[in-house]
């Protein structure tokens, strides 16, 4: 079999050959696509009620079912599925996620709206399984994760203008959701960059394929840590509104959110490997209490704008470091795989927990279970960090 050159490559995998920069490229394509929505869905959701098609509780639940069938999809494909036919599944998956997309144009009501977006989470979890497959088998996997939530957020960062500007404005929740629909399509053609297979992750003789107990346990403080910034998000619409503020000053906190996003995913791929993840956790609960604080209160739209970029540029510059955090506790990185399925879990969880401490009239109770949430998470990564030497020996 005749060798690329190792010049001509990007990726250097710590399992199997290298990638060719076309198909690192689509791997990470794929990964935008499939999380695309994410950083709008507070947004296009909170659209929804301003039109009477969406309760409050439905805002948290609808996000709730469509996080949770994409963590289920992912983990189920990473436990099951052989990382064969990339491009077949990549092709196909594009095209449900642009049908599931449109389906929202013919919706009404909370159930009809949970279920339109819980089948979106399907082809959106066998997408992102495909970036995440390429990522846990690299020697830099919180620096490409790095490059692929940098990616993302300049890519919502444009769409977010052109909503909050023109296209909500203008043809209000439905043409939010179209334009996403269509945008999804884009994965049809970037499939035929994808590699054909991934090689087999190693397997010890006499292990299964499950994480060991430690490994788990990192799953478990990725679920908190996670589900404690979802929760508090996806409520972004109902806290501008009872602090005075119109909903305009929602959407241009949302452009400057993902705006600061891209900052933050640049700033997590300089910093791979140079900064210790339990350095970045810290300073995240910090930064995260301080955003949280400013939504409590009735602040002046500058500083709730503020508050949103801070939240923004946090939540990607830890996302990365998730990665690794994994990977110590688990170097054979089967959980380090089930990470990505593990980190929609809590996106799933965070605005189920909310909806339950929400009203109408006020969302502050998500406030306070996003602190708590925090806290659990950030006392289960400090007891991995601390005992690592103990686990070695």
């Amino acid at each position: 079999m005749t060798q690329t050159p190792a010049a001509e490559h990007v990726v250097h995998e710590a399992f199997g050959p290298p990638l060719t920069p076309p198909q690192a490229s689509a791997a990470i394509a794929f990964g935008v696509v499939s999380l695309l929505i994410s950083g709008l869905l507070a947004v296009l959701l909170g659209a929804l009620a301003e039109e009477h098609r969406l309760s409050a509780r439905g805002i948290g639940l609808s996000a709730m079912t469509e996080a949770l069938t994409m963590a289920i999809t992912t983990g189920v494909a990473g436990a099951v599925l052989k990382p064969h036919r990339l491009k077949l599944i990549g092709a196909v998956s594009s095209v449900a996620l642009c049908a599931t997309n449109l389906a929202v144009l013919l919706v009404h009501n909370d159930l009809q709206v949970m279920a339109v977006r819980g089948l979106c989470g399907v082809p959106e979890g066998l997408l992102l399984w495909i970036t995440i497959g390429m990522i846990a088998r690299t020697e830099t996997p919180d620096r490409w994760a790095g490059v692929m939530f940098t990616a993302l957020t300049a890519t919502q960062l444009a769409i977010s203008a052109s909503m909050a500007g023109w296209v909500l404005p203008k043809l209000g929740a439905n043409g939010g959701f179209a334009l996403i629909g269509v945008l999804s399509l884009a994965g049809a053609p970037i499939s035929l960059w994808l590699p054909a297979r991934y090689p087999p992750l190693p397997k010890v003789e006499g292990e299964t394929g499950a994480p060991p107990p430690r490994g788990w346990i990192a799953l478990a403080g990725t679920l908190l840590y996670v589900s404690a910034a979802s929760a508090v998000a996806i409520y972004l619409v109902p806290f501008c509104i009872q602090a005075g503020l119109p909903t305009v000053v929602a959407r241009t906190a949302t452009s400057f959110s993902l705006a600061a996003q891209v900052l933050g995913g640049a700033l997590a791929t300089v910093a791979a490997g140079r900064v210790k993840y339990f350095v970045v956790f810290v300073g995240g609960v910090v930064a995260y209490g301080a955003v949280y604080l400013v939504y409590g209160f009735a602040a002046p739209a500058w500083l709730f704008i503020a508050a949103t970029a801070l939240s923004g540029l946090t939540a990607i510059f830890i996302n990365p470091f998730l990665v690794p955090m994994t990977i110590e506790a688990d170097p054979s990185r089967r959980a380090a795989v089930q990470s990505g399925a593990v980190q929609l879990l809590g996106a799933a969880l965070g605005p189920f927990f909310a909806s339950r401490v929400v009203s109408q009239a006020d969302a502050r109770g998500a406030l306070w279970l996003g602190m708590a949430l925090l806290c659990s998470g950030l006392a289960v990564i400090a007891w991995l960090r601390f005992t690592r030497t103990q686990a070695v020996a």
